[in-house]
């Protein structure tokens, strides 16, 4: 599933014509989240936002594991 989004997370405003703004794809082609800018200033700010590397979260996955809180 792909889900798009026309709220640009810089300027907090929706994009009315998301097909003439620029945008981000993050994803693997199946599933992935479309990501639309006012601007390209916007997008480029975004980007430069982005972390080194990917943050991976492991969880326990046993039988007996009750998630807390």
């Amino acid at each position: 599933m792909i889900i798009r989004t026309t709220l640009d997370p810089i300027s907090l405003h929706d994009v009315p014509d998301p097909e003439h703004h620029p945008c981000v794809y993050e994803g693997d082609g199946e599933n992935g989240l479309e990501i639309y800018f006012e601007n390209e200033e916007n997008r480029q700010a975004y980007l430069n936002l982005k972390p080194e590397s990917n943050i991976t979260l492991k969880g326990d996955d046993s039988d007996d594991y009750v998630a807390e809180g």
